[in-house]
């Protein structure tokens, strides 16, 4: 009986040969499997032993050929296994030797060259050193690898991947040792990377877990300023004939813009607008317009902010009280009877800014009932705020005939205020949260205020031929979503013509863009477009708007998840064990006075808008999860549901964040500041 060893691409087989033609055999292996090889791959034939036992044998004796030796002894040039076995072992080197031969050339490609079917040629001598050299690196790398592993397994961090955690969670180079590290040590305690990491100690603080893993996504250089001047504006401006007032929160120190009111009782009354103009003095390409074409907005969040432009230079700009800030000024001029448009201008100018007004203040003192002279009105510019109130109700209802249906403030904004001594650890602070009414009369004033001054000088810039960078929405039809392009087009959610967001260029960068294009369009009027800084088609625009998108998304889902982090510390802190919430779809539901949406085991079947008590039955700092279950419901089963509750907020995002935290890591793998305004009004 005869038997063959062959080459089944780059695996050695052996079997009884069946049956032979000039260039095939078919062999049936030990499996009973029959297969068909060509003559040329079958590199030895034989009578005995058995090919389960030769294949046994050969492979043991492989391993004890040593390779350097091996090497030393190969003849120069091409050689076959047979001719070398003889060499290494003996000139009587049997079918076992030649087979122990053929393995173990075979598999140490790093010391012997395949140059045919059993054939080698020895490789050279720097190059049988660097592979040494990999392989040992490659070993010492397996046996860190391991130790590392063994060390987060038990309950320690090592150094390196201490440094190196958050790139390895979320932006992670999977060949990398630390990575290989923790998905070890993640299988070998059939642990959770996260709850591995936590328990090792590398995360011993939610918090700052949440806070560094922004900064390493978005700011990885650091959130330091290089030394910047804010230049000087080189035009003499004309001082406005105005006092104006501004209405932001107390803790906002870039103050973008202030109102004024002129004509009371005239019968036509002037309306100003006055956005601070950095853009009158920081120029294109100059280097504080890198530093802000980098962050391109300003992050807020609960107790901190990081500002687009550094403190010394908002200062410069800012309109603060007491001084004759330069200003880019819309004048619309009103028929003070009914409200209706005679004309808009615009200039550039110094406005006295006569005070600063801070609605946290003044919300439970300048109300309806006193801007409607309904209660009195004991506070600083009465008159022109109760005109401010009267103007932005009319524009509201206005833009709602556009929009088709009204706005819905049906869902309050909240402040969180962080309330430490300075000297505990960050995120352990008490944390307050205070519930602010949506359209409340000062914010009502601002937005429409801001509204009319995007939506007007948009118009500008496109009657012009100026491009400039605008928010469009086609439809409110759902799953139309708010775009941002450079050519005027209707925003359907805010119902106007057009919109372009240019009264925020202190801490949005596309506002500084558009406040340029707005300032040439001021100085040169139908010529503008020959000498504004952006001309049509200019694909720095299109390169501005795709980098603002990404980071100005990056930005407030940060802002969502740390509110959220704090919103689950305010659970904590007040031990509440109980929420009434509302059914939304899904199985989640939205806290009724926490700005916090969730998931309730047993409402998933009940109807939008039902009302709940659920009882928390855990939550977590680092994923940012909440888990409860229903415990009653507290409508009517049999009352219609409220209408156009819980409707999302125009141009808003629409997507609640209900926590959950998405990792880059793979186990499968074998080897202090106020909330951001509304997202349009400002």
């Amino acid at each position: 009986m005869t038997y063959a060893l062959f080459d089944d691409a780059g695996k050695f087989l052996a079997g009884r040969v069946m049956s032979e033609a000039d260039s095939s055999m078919q062999i049936e292996l030990e499996s009973g499997k029959r297969v068909k090889v060509k003559t040329a791959n079958v590199l030895l034939r034989f009578e005995k032993p058995q090919p389960a036992e030769l294949i046994a044998s050969a492979q043991a004796k492989a391993a004890e050929i040593d390779l350097d030796l091996a090497w030393e002894f190969a003849p120069e040039g091409e050689f076959g296994f047979a001719e070398f076995a003889k060499d290494y072992f003996s000139a009587q080197a049997g079918l076992e030797l030649q087979a122990a031969a053929l393995f173990r050339l075979f598999e140490a490609p790093h010391y012997f060259r395949r140059a045919g079917k059993g054939q080698f040629k020895k490789a050279p001598e720097e190059i049988v050193k660097a592979a040494l050299l990999a392989i040992e690196r490659k070993a010492q790398q397996a046996a860190q690898i391991d130790t590392w592993a063994a060390e987060l397994a038990a309950g320690s961090t090592p150094a390196p991947i201490r440094d190196q955690l958050y790139k390895i969670l979320f932006k992670p180079d999977k060949n990398a040792p630390e990575y290989k590290a923790v998905v070890e040590a993640a299988k070998r305690s059939q642990r959770a990377p996260l709850d591995l990491l936590k328990e090792a100690g590398a995360i011993n603080s939610p918090y700052q877990f949440h806070w560094q893993r922004f900064l390493f996504e978005q700011f990885p250089k650091g959130t330091g300023f290089p030394a910047l001047q804010a230049p000087q504006i080189a035009d003499e401006l004309p001082l406005a004939a105005v006092q104006a007032f501004s209405i932001d929160d107390s803790q906002t120190t870039e103050i973008d813009d202030a109102l004024s009111v002129t004509g009371l009782g005239s019968g036509e009354i002037t309306f100003g607008v006055h956005i601070a103009a950095p853009g009158l003095a920081i120029q294109p390409d100059s280097p504080v317009d890198k530093v802000a074409r980098e962050r391109l907005s300003t992050v807020y969040m609960p107790g901190w902010k990081l500002t687009m432009l550094p403190d010394e230079v908002v200062q410069a700009y800012t309109l603060i009280e007491g001084r004759d800030c330069p200003a880019v000024s819309l004048y619309v001029r009103f028929d003070e009877a009914t409200l209706e448009v005679k004309s808009t201008e615009t200039r550039l100018e110094r406005v006295p800014i006569a005070a600063n007004l801070r609605h946290d203040q003044l919300d439970a003192v300048i109300t309806e009932a006193s801007l409607t002279g309904e209660a009195p009105a004991d506070y600083a510019f009465a008159p022109e705020l109760a005109f401010c109130f009267r103007l932005a109700r009319h524009l509201k209802a206005a833009r709602e005939v556009v929009r088709g249906k009204p706005e819905n403030f049906n869902r309050p904004d909240y402040n969180f205020k962080l309330d430490g001594s300075g000297s505990e650890p960050a995120g352990s602070e008490k944390v307050i949260i205070t519930e602010r009414k949506r359209g409340a009369p000062l914010d009502l004033i601002v937005s429409e205020a801001m509204i009319l001054a995007n939506s007007t000088w948009g118009g500008l810039m496109g009657d012009v031929g100026v491009p400039g960078i605008y928010r469009s929405q086609a439809s409110m039809a759902p799953g139309v979503k708010v775009r941002m392009g450079v050519r005027p087009a209707p925003h359907a959610g805010m119902g106007v013509a057009q919109y372009s967001w240019a009264t925020s260029p202190l801490r949005r960068y596309v506002d500084l863009v558009n406040q340029w294009q707005i300032i040439a369009c001021a100085r040169h009027g139908r010529t503008a477009a020959l000498v504004a800084p952006f001309k049509p088609k200019d694909a720095t625009l299109f390169s501005v708007i795709s980098a603002f998108d990404g980071a100005y998304s990056a930005y407030n889902g940060f802002q969502q998840a740390i509110e959220r982090f704090w919103t689950l510390r305010w659970l904590e802190q007040n031990e509440v064990t109980e929420l009434d919430a509302s059914v939304m779809k899904d199985g989640l539901v939205r806290a009724e006075t926490l700005p916090l949406v969730f998931r309730a085991l047993g409402t998933e079947a009940m109807p939008r808008n039902a009302r709940v008590r659920v009882r928390i039955t855990g939550l977590d700092l680092l994923t940012l999860d909440l888990h409860a279950n229903l415990l009653v419901r507290l409508d009517d089963p049999g009352a219609a549901p409220t209408e156009g509750a819980d409707e999302p907020m125009d141009d808003q995002d629409e997507a609640p964040a209900t926590g959950g935290l998405t990792l880059a890591i793979d186990l499968s793998d074998g080897d202090a500041a106020p909330p951001a305004p509304a997202a349009d009004a400002g």
